[in-house]
Parts: C-alpha cells; structure tokens; sequence
C-alpha cells in the first residue's frame, strides 16, 4: 500500500460510509485525516476520512486529445 500523499486519486472502501464507491481527490493531509475532494455534475464536496477507509487509485495513462 503507498503512502497517501496529496494529488492523488483515492476511493472510498468503508461500506458503512455513505461515501463508498465515490472516487476522489486528495487535497490534505491533516491530524491523521484525510480531506479529500469530490466532483460531480454542479456540486463540490470536501469530506474528511480516516487513511484506512481510502484505497490509493492508479493513474491512468491516457493520450490527451
């Protein structure tokens, strides 16, 4: 498991947390929490997590157009 570090694609993996499944986006790092931001459509929500119930996401590597 790699460190979390800012920047990074995570995933929500606590299936208690209504959050799980979305798909994010580290932003800080800060008294052993995570904040990570989502997007979707018109709505931005930051929400804090504990590091355990974040899975680290590969980055793609696509051809930008």
């Amino acid at each position: 498991m790699s460190p979390i570090r800012p920047g990074m694609p995570v995933k929500v993996i606590n299936p208690d947390d209504i959050y799980y499944g979305f798909e994010g986006q580290v932003q800080k790092l800060i008294d052993g929490m995570v904040a990570v931001i989502f997007t979707g459509g018109n709505w931005i929500k930051l929400v804090s997590f504990k590091p355990k119930d974040l899975e680290v996401l590969e980055k793609t590597k696509g051809k930008r157009s």
